[in-house]
């Protein structure tokens, strides 16, 4: 029984890291704080003229609209923000630093998807929402 609760409890202690936006628990730090910030996905989409239906497809499934979700990758990269964009292009779109916050998670988002040629490729969840080929 006490190693069940010692489970329990380690358990909760990694469902919890990063005040929870941290989901699988892999993240070795919080780069976007503890506090979750939900925005509006339908609204944040709207800013950009791509297709409504992937947008808030990818949003939805990659971060809930969460811009403080996190994810930490078997390559030791993070992924951030409402469009969860990877460490690697953070120097393309926020100086290199993580982009947290809503409006630049967007600007990001914007970079990434016109870098692949106006496509929702780079984000793993696209071909989930039908939009693996679509702009």
């Amino acid at each position: 029984m006490k190693y069940l609760i010692l489970c329990l409890l380690i358990a909760n202690i990694f469902a919890n890291k990063c005040g929870g936006n941290c989901p699988g628990g892999r993240c070795p730090s919080c780069p976007c704080g503890t506090q979750r910030s939900v925005v509006d996905i339908g609204a944040t989409c709207r800013r950009y003229s791509w297709n409504q239906r992937c947008c808030n497809c990818v949003v939805g499934r990659e971060s809930s609209g969460n811009a403080h979700a996190m994810n930490y990758n078997r390559n030791r990269t993070f992924d951030v923000g409402i469009f969860q964009i990877n460490q690697i292009h953070w120097g393309h779109c926020n100086g290199g630093k993580a982009p947290c916050d809503a409006n630049t998670n967007l600007h990001c988002g914007i970079r990434v998807y016109q870098r692949a040629g106006n496509r929702w490729n780079p984000w793993s969840v696209a071909r989930a929402c039908g939009c693996r080929n679509s702009s």
